[in-house]
Order: structure tokens, then sequence, then C-alpha cells
């Protein structure tokens, strides 16, 4: 008898054993085959991902020694607030010579276009009645020497000296009509086209210099919270070298994974709540903003129906009113209502 109760007791040991695998087995095998991504007591579907890490290495664009650092690591900072500053002084000097050279290219734009002055037509037109009397004193000692040639009295060298100082005069006056006409015209079209490009030169130049100059400032560009000083004041700095990491607080996005079986309860624009471990009684309103084109962590050939239910698509989640509950990396629960028969 006692034998016999020893034999049913074992038996009850058994089959409870059997049971209990056999739980065990449909809970994390034969379930999650059924529900890939996971369902909530409501029905939902329920996705696992983490906040977006966002990041920015904060840099000058232009090189120079670090004035200041005006955040502590750890300080919210705001989108256009001066996070650092260069010296300023090399970059100052700089936009003085652009604009000085900018001024002499308008100064000599304004003469070319303005013409020649009274002054100097005056004094052409002077030069001008002056070659013609030469002209004229030349042509009566070629006609003197002419004559006493003829006559006798004065050698053929002589003549020969009169002749060219009369041939150089009259040179020498059409020479002068035409400076008279090129200053009574004023400069060519072509000379003020130039100027006018020596001028615009000259004030991109300035622009640069100015740009340069406003890149000693180094401007958050968005909300933020300083994660660290790179570089402390005093320190020379190359262009492109990070100063500061700057972890961006606005937008929050949550990064989960859909299984392929679920890709298509789960499109843009769709609602979902967002709930950490920290404060699981309190969800984050937000919406599907993106849903990858590109499966992940599956073979590039799907051979099998079998492998065909494991591939997984990216989708990012954007949370409409975030605050300092969600923080980057922080592992988070994704729940989206399935849809109902009506819908």
């Amino acid at each position: 008898m006692q034998a016999l109760r020893r034999f049913s007791m074992k038996r009850i040991a058994i089959i409870a054993a059997v049971l209990v695998a056999a739980l065990i087995l449909g809970r994390f095998v034969v379930w999650p085959r059924l529900s890939p991504a996971g369902s909530g007591a409501d029905g939902a579907l329920v996705l696992y991902g983490n906040v977006d890490i966002r990041q920015v290495e904060l840099a000058f664009r232009v090189s120079g020694r670090l004035d200041a650092v005006n955040f502590e690591e750890g300080d919210t900072v705001l989108a256009g607030d001066v996070i650092a500053v260069l010296d300023t002084a090399p970059l100052r000097d700089g936009v003085a010579q652009a604009e000085a050279e900018a001024s002499v290219r308008r100064a000599e734009l304004a003469r070319l276009e303005a013409g020649s002055r009274s002054q100097e037509i005056d004094r052409a037109r002077a030069r001008v009645e002056e070659l013609d009397a030469n002209v004229l004193i030349a042509q009566q000692t070629f006609d003197r020497q002419s004559k006493l040639r003829d006559s006798g009295y004065v050698s053929q060298q002589a003549y020969d000296t009169a002749l060219a100082a009369l041939d150089a005069a009259r040179k020498r006056l059409v020479a002068g009509k035409k400076d008279l006409a090129l200053v009574q015209l004023g400069p060519r079209a072509e000379e003020i086209a130039g100027g006018e490009a020596g001028v615009e030169a000259a004030e991109a130049a300035v622009a640069q210099a100015q740009l340069r100059l406003g890149d000693t400032n180094l401007i958050a560009p968005s909300d933020g919270v300083l994660l660290a000083r790179v570089r402390e004041p005093g320190s020379i700095v190359a262009a492109g070298v990070p100063v500061a990491t700057l972890a961006l607080t606005s937008p929050v996005w949550v990064r989960a994974y859909v299984d392929e079986t679920d890709l298509g309860l789960v499109v843009p624009g769709k609602t979902a709540e967002v709930f950490t471990d920290s404060a699981p009684g309190k969800p984050y309103q937000g919406q599907v903003g993106f849903v990858s084109p590109i499966a992940e962590f599956t073979p590039r050939t799907v051979q099998t129906p079998d492998l065909r239910t494991d591939l997984v698509y990216q989708v990012r989640i954007t949370i409409d009113a975030p605050d300092s509950g969600l923080r980057q990396g922080m592992p988070v629960t994704v729940k989206l209502s399935r849809p109902t028969v009506a819908d």
C-alpha cells in the first residue's frame, strides 16, 4: 500500500512537470510565433526600442585662439545661444583692410563714370593750339629755306632739316588732336565695366571678411544640453576641430523595430503611446514619422517562409510633448492600437 502511494505521487509529479514544461514552451515558443511583435492586454501592437541619441560636434569654421566658453557641462542651451567665442582682433583687421580696398575701387569707378573734367579738356585743347602754332612756324621756316635753296644761298642740308621739322610738327599736331578727342569722349565702356567688376570683387571680399568675423561666434543650432567642453579658453583651435558636444533635446525620436508580419499595421502618421520603465504609468503621446523601406537583420536572399518571418523594419516615432523624463538611449515600450473590424 505504501509503495502504491509513492508510485501515485511520482506520477503526479511527472504530470505536473510536463504541464509546466508545456506552459513554458507555449509562452516562449508558440506565443511569440503567433504574435511576433508582441501584443498588450488590450490587443495593441507592442514594439520595443530606444530614445534616439542625437548629438552634434560643434566646431568653428575659422581657426584662431579660443577666447571664451560660455557654458559648463550639463547646462541647458537654447537655439541661437553663443556657446564659445574666438579672439576677433585678427579678423577685425581683415574686415578693415577689405573695406579700405573696396573704397579705393569705388573711387576709381566714380572717376571713370564722371568722365573727363573740363580742365582736362581745356588743357588738351590748348595743347592742340600750341601744336598748330608750331606747325605754322615750321611751315614758314621751310618756305624760306626752300626759296633760299632755289637761289643757291642755303645748302641742301639746311633745306632737309627744315622739311623734317615741318613733318614732325604736323605729326605732333595730329596726335594732339586725337588726344583731345579721347579726352572729350571720356573713358571707354570696357574701362567702366572693368571698374564695376573691381568694385564687385572688393565688396565680395568685404562680405567674406565679415562672414569670417561672424564665424568667431559658435552658435547652438538647436535646444540641447552641453555634454562636453572639448577645448578650454586659450587653446589654439583649427577650423573644423570640435570645441563642444551638444545633445539635442528637440525633437525627440524613438527608434523601434517591427516584424515583417506586422508591417502593414505601422504607417506614417499613426498615433502611438510610449512607456518608460521609470514611469510606466505616464505614457508619452507620439506618432509614427518614418518606416524604413529596407529590411534589417535578415539574409540578402529570402529562401523559405520561415526566414521571411524574421524580417524587421526600423520605425521612428516622434514624441509630441517630450520632457526631461525621456533621456537619450533610454529603452522604451511603444504601443500602437490595432485596427478594429469597423476600421
